[in-house]
């Protein structure tokens, strides 16, 4: 199993909190008071030099944080203001016993009436982890006022209108500069829409004990680079038959790049042997590029060369179209008994139910728009839908089709049934360029060639894909390229040895 961090949804933490508030005597108070405090010293670790503050806080539980906060700020001699959207005065227990703390303190409370004061920081505590809906208008004209006050948010344990279950924002959300999560982390902060949204994360325990926490099942786990030390040094006596042959098959006229893209991946990430079926008008670009390939040339969908036997794995899709040709390919690599990684218009020909995958040994990478036809078989789908649950979608589509998924997208979710599933924590926007899933499609179909179980070769493959991104964006994200992938692959399949024998 690959180390992963425990990601949390809703359910799970409000269980974590009622185990820490029973172990302190029931008092729930002195939860909201640890995590006020919390809060109160993430603030002055970051902005030390915020005098000038408003904490902008919800009728709930998140909003008693707030209040906490505002207080130790008051005492400090900041200038503080809280400030509640219409409507939203204190409503729960906790929070009214906050706001009447910070209030005998001498602290100031105003309704929001369309402005801010000037501040050097804003504080975020409209709502926390319950909010599974779009918030209202007042509470929208308040987050809004947030969002172009042109000062840095911190929020507190996510930023409000963001789906802490899901990573889903159905309207207006606040766009956080940093957020402090309580007791654990949350799935929601890290796939989808929270990208924009988070900023950059932070965990305070709340020394709640981890019996607490451990007591609660995760929902996820979140993978990281430093889990790429999975990728052990070879052995002294190595060989190209004992790192794999792979299969890639796709380039139909006018996509040779997408194949070319996908073997040279294959290679970099560490396959002994990389095959190509291809176009004819391909095999001499691919060579030319990377003679280490072995090239096959097809163009008669009605009499295909058969594939080469000694394969591990088969890659397809790149480039594949959804031709004659391209269906009469999909059918034979389906009919070739191997292990497959399925990609592009692969995937749109198994949605229209041209075929059945051959077994578990799959791995499907499919963006939003693909999972969607998945799930519809073959129809557009509801590719909002996927976006509004990317978790379950991914396990949806796992449990469909019995193997494993990459939710390709921010935060890229691997699905496997019986499985925890796992959320990629690398990548950056500079990804979003037509190629980059070539590239990922060859990485994972390496590493399972490479002896990796499925579901370990799409996490991995997915995190070194990622990983890699981030690395070549060292020179800016707009205009990367899938290309600029390859040397950066090669770095990081290659962790350190510690100098240990290797068997």
């Amino acid at each position: 199993m690959l180390p992963t961090l425990p990601l949390y949804r809703a359910n799970a933490l409000r269980a974590m909190e009622a185990h820490a508030s029973a172990a302190l005597g029931g008092d729930a108070m002195r939860l909201m008071q640890r995590a006020g405090q919390a809060a109160w010293r993430e603030l002055l670790a970051h902005w030390p030099r915020a005098l000038r503050l408003a904490v902008s806080c919800g009728p709930g539980n998140n909003g008693g944080d707030g209040y906490v906060l505002a207080l130790h700020a008051l005492q400090s001699g900041r200038d503080v203001q809280v400030v509640h959207p219409p409507g939203h005065a204190p409503r729960s227990a906790l929070a009214r016993r906050a706001h009447a703390d910070f209030v005998a303190a001498g602290g100031r409370v105003s309704v929001f009436d369309g402005g801010l004061p000037t501040t050097d920081l804003l504080v975020d505590a409209l709502f926390g982890i319950g909010l599974d809906r779009a918030p209202d208008a007042g509470c929208a004209g308040l987050i809004d006022a947030v969002n172009t006050s042109g000062q840095p948010v911190l929020a507190l344990d996510v930023p409000s209108g963001l789906d802490a279950d899901t990573g889903h924002v159905p309207g207006a959300v606040v766009i956080a500069h940093r957020t402090l999560e309580f007791i654990a982390r949350h799935v929601g902060n890290r796939t989808g829409a929270a990208a924009d949204c988070v900023g950059t994360l932070a965990l305070a325990s709340l020394d709640v004990a981890p019996d607490d926490i451990t007591a609660s099942s995760p929902d996820a786990g979140w993978l990281q680079p430093d889990a790429l030390a999975a990728l052990r040094p070879r052995s002294r006596i190595a060989h190209k038959g004992r790192h794999g042959h792979v299969l890639c098959i796709g380039g139909d006229h006018g996509f040779g790049g997408a194949i070319l893209l996908c073997a040279e991946a294959t290679l970099r990430a560490g396959a002994g042997l990389a095959s190509v079926v291809t176009r004819t008008a391909h095999v001499g670009p691919l060579l030319a590029r990377r003679p280490e390939c072995m090239a096959l040339a097809a163009d008669d969908a009605e009499a295909l060369p058969p594939l080469p036997a000694r394969v591990d794995v088969l890659a397809v899709g790149p480039g594949l179209g959804r031709g004659r040709w391209g269906r009469a390919l999909f059918g034979q690599a389906l009919a070739a008994g191997r292990p497959l990684v399925v990609d592009a218009d692969a995937l749109n020909l198994l949605a229209e139910d041209e075929g059945t995958l051959p077994g578990s040994d799959c791995v499907l990478t499919p963006h939003p728009g693909e999972a969607a036809r998945l799930l519809a078989g073959g129809g557009e789908g509801d590719v909002a839908g996927i976006e509004r649950d990317r978790l379950g979608a991914a396990q949806a589509l796992a449990s469909r089709f019995d193997c494993t998924v990459v939710l390709k997208g921010a935060g890229s979710v691997i699905a496997s049934p019986g499985r925890l599933p796992v959320l990629i924590g690398a990548g950056n926007p500079g990804m979003a360029v037509g190629g980059m899933g070539d590239v990922l499609t060859g990485v994972i179909a390496s590493l399972r060639a490479q002896g990796h179980a499925p579901p370990e070769a799409a996490a991995l493959g997915a995190l070194l894909h990622a990983a890699a991104a981030d690395l070549a964006a060292g020179d800016g994200e707009r205009g990367l390229l899938p290309a600029d992938l390859l040397p950066a692959l090669r770095r990081l399949a290659n962790p350190a040895c510690d100098g240990r024998e290797v068997a």
